[in-house]
């Protein structure tokens, strides 16, 4: 394809020159351009289609391109020989084809507008082969508008061809998607952006490297019209040609040394350190929210190289920092990566409520310097459930003497570790008997508080409402909570937080533990004491009763004084 000159007088954006005109021009969707040369060259063709996918991945210029092939003067045909040289096909490519009509589903989305297309497909093409409806952003119709568009999609005239593309699939009624040959476009390979990019660059005659390159792919996040947007954007202030920093410039993004300095930091919990890569990052005009977003990229990369995966897999960063993400995990350990991941996510969605970026992600790295070695922890609570070495025995190794000698645990991190577990270390056995809050020597009570001091969640925050704890049974704990403290204890019987409790529960004990939750009756006050009654009180009582009140009548009497009857009854 010969590109437009970037010199002309009416300029067009790098996305439009260099839009793909035919199926192997069609970067990163294989498969269904694959699917559609067949239905073409077997005369399969379909009436309905839908192509899906996130944007800039190719499913208007699809559709464009399927349009072509079809009303092309040598086709019907994938690739004919005057494929971009007759007036069809020039005309499709401009989107100016009377015979070809785009629509855009957010600006034409009512019933009138379907309306007015049902009564138009019947009118048959004015030189063309085929009456091309293409729908964009076609989950924006509304309900009536689908409804009102059921009948001709599913038996429309020979002459009537429909391609919808949507980014959100959902969101369009069942009823429509049955009646269409469903197409889902995947997101671009980094790799492949890169060629295509690469391409256009020595098209347009500049210098790049490649090390930009790579940036643009990887910002692009799967989006190869985004990749050529940045690009276009490089471009307009880089003639000459056009480098990594000047990437970073742009995009507001740290350098990977900056990264890779940042991530030392926090391996050697230092944090002064940490927040004075961030100040200099800050200096040298990087957004804080975007280093947040390069470090959660970082330590996903650390994670995937920690657990076995090839250079490949690297997401954020290029194959020449992959052996030093491989060393950085080995130090970390992968549960300390895990929970530094989870905090610079929370980071990353508390950033977009918050105009305080930057404290937020100070915050975060000091937290990350805070944390304990995860990974050296689990290794002692598994030998806590080891039996007692014999005499003459080999000591296990922790992973501190497994792992490799650049690893150093500050001081203070191991008297925590010590404390942790001299703690754990405490014997608990199941109670004797039903209904004991006591347990050997600790306590149900004790247990719990214990299990709690472990947990930084929000099972750890319900659970400090409790009331008591009681174990009523082995290897049973039963907590329970004031009455009015439903909330409470739901939040603590929500699945994942119970599963999350028991397994604390059992690191602590050895043992497979079982916990439940109870909401304690509100106890209704106690009754008053009844007075005792007067003797003229119960003189009206007895007079109550029928016999005595006949006698009353009969006599012409009255009560005088009240006997208790004798025990002895002959």
């Amino acid at each position: 394809m010969a590109p437009a000159s970037s010199k002309s007088a009416d300029y067009i954006v790098v996305a439009r020159r260099y839009r793909p005109q035919l199926f192997e021009e069609l970067v990163g969707q294989q498969q269904a351009c694959q699917a559609l040369v067949n239905a073409i060259n077997t005369n399969r063709v379909g009436h309905a289609y839908l192509f899906t996918g996130a944007r800039g991945v190719g499913k208007t210029s699809a559709a464009r391109i399927f349009a072509k092939a079809l009303n092309c003067a040598a086709g019907p045909s994938p690739s004919p020989r005057s494929c971009n040289q007759c007036d069809i096909c020039q005309s499709i490519a401009s989107g100016d084809d009377i015979d070809v009509l785009e629509i855009d589903g957010a600006s034409n989305r009512g019933i009138d507008e379907i309306r007015q297309l049902r009564s138009n497909v019947n009118i048959r093409p004015s030189r063309a082969r085929f009456k091309i409806y293409i729908i964009d952003e076609v989950h924006m119709l509304t309900t009536p508008a689908f409804n009102a568009l059921l009948k001709t999609l599913e038996e429309p005239p020979e002459h009537v061809k429909f391609v919808f593309c949507t980014t959100d699939p959902e969101k369009i009624p069942i009823t429509v998607l049955s009646r269409c040959q469903r197409f889902d476009f995947a997101p671009v390979q980094i790799g492949a952006i890169v060629e295509r990019l690469r391409f256009i660059v020595q098209s347009e005659g500049i210098k790049v490297d490649e090390e930009a390159l790579q940036l643009l792919a990887r910002r692009a996040g799967g989006s190869m019209r985004d990749s050529q947007s940045l690009l276009e954007q490089l471009l307009s202030f880089a003639t000459e040609g056009i480098t990594a920093a000047e990437v970073h410039a742009m995009l507001g993004t740290a350098h990977t040394g900056r990264l890779a300095a940042i991530a030392q930091s926090l391996i050697h919990r230092d944090s002064a350190a940490a927040l004075n890569e961030i100040e200099l990052s800050t200096v040298e005009g990087v957004d804080a929210g975007q280093l947040t977003e390069q470090l959660l990229g970082y330590f996903r990369d650390m994670m995937a190289a920690t657990v076995g995966c090839d250079v490949n897999a690297m997401l954020q960063t290029g194959s020449t920092e992959y052996e030093d993400l491989v060393q950085a995990g080995q130090q970390l350990g992968l549960e300390t990566i895990l929970a530094a991941l989870q905090i610079l996510d929370q980071a990353v969605t508390r950033m977009r409520q918050s105009t305080y970026v930057r404290v937020i992600l100070e915050m975060a790295v000091v937290r990350i310097c805070q944390l304990a070695d995860l990974d050296e922890l689990s290794e002692l609570i598994g030998q806590l459930r080891q039996p007692e070495p014999q005499l003459g025995a080999k000591p296990l190794k922790t992973s501190a003497e497994k792992r490799p000698a650049a690893r150093a645990i500050p001081a203070q991190k191991k008297t925590e570790l010590r404390a942790v577990k001299a703690e754990l270390s405490t014997p608990i056995s199941a109670p004797a008997k039903q209904n004991s809050d006591q347990s050997g020597p600790v306590s149900a009570e004790d247990l719990w508080t214990q299990a709690l001091s472990l947990m930084e969640d929000m099972a750890s925050d319900y659970g400090t409402f409790y009331h008591h704890v009681a174990i009523p049974a082995p290897n049973r704990l039963v907590v329970s909570f004031k009455a009015g403290y439903t909330l409470q204890k739901e939040g603590c019987e929500r699945p994942e937080r119970k599963a999350r409790i028991e397994q604390v529960l059992g690191e602590i004990t050895g043992q497979k533990m079982r916990v439940d939750f109870e909401v304690l009756e509100e106890q209704e006050p106690l009754a008053k004491p009844k007075r005792p009654l007067s003797m003229r009180q119960k003189m009206r009582d007895k007079e109550k009763h029928p016999l005595v009140r006949k006698a009353i009548e009969l006599f012409d009497a009255e009560i005088t004084r009240l006997e208790e009857p004798s025990g002895d009854h002959d």
